[in-house]
């Protein structure tokens, strides 16, 4: 049973990981780590995948190991949630409403151009 609830979370994670590739909106990486987090736990087949996988194993390993995000992957957040504040700004939505999500985007890119670089 303990091995079935982290597949299960892995299966979750990687489910919302592929919908974050097709979705400019939805994150990937995140899910990426919570499925790599949850396949260490209960499917070590899976976890290695991952953390052998040409693309996204890199990136898993860095966090990983020193919580480090690469300066691409920190210039293409800020570009797309720069982009998604300017659209949230000229789409009419309430100015509390921008002002809120904005302050949340300015804490997190903040605190991810705070992190360590592979």
């Amino acid at each position: 049973m303990h091995s079935f609830f982290w597949r299960f979370i892995a299966v979750i994670a990687l489910l919302l990981a592929a919908v974050g590739i097709l979705l400019p909106i939805m994150p990937t990486v995140p899910f990426l780590l919570v499925a790599t987090w949850a396949a260490s736990r209960g499917w070590p087949e899976l976890n290695d995948w991952l953390l052998k996988h040409p693309d996204y194993g890199p990136h898993i390993i860095a966090w990983q190991d020193n919580g480090a995000v690469s300066r691409r992957a920190k210039w293409l957040a800020t570009l797309m949630l720069g982009g998604s504040t300017t659209l949230l700004w000229l789409s009419g939505a309430p100015v509390m409403f921008a002002a809120i999500i904005t302050t949340v985007f300015v804490v997190v890119l903040t605190w991810l151009w705070w992190r360590p670089e592979p």
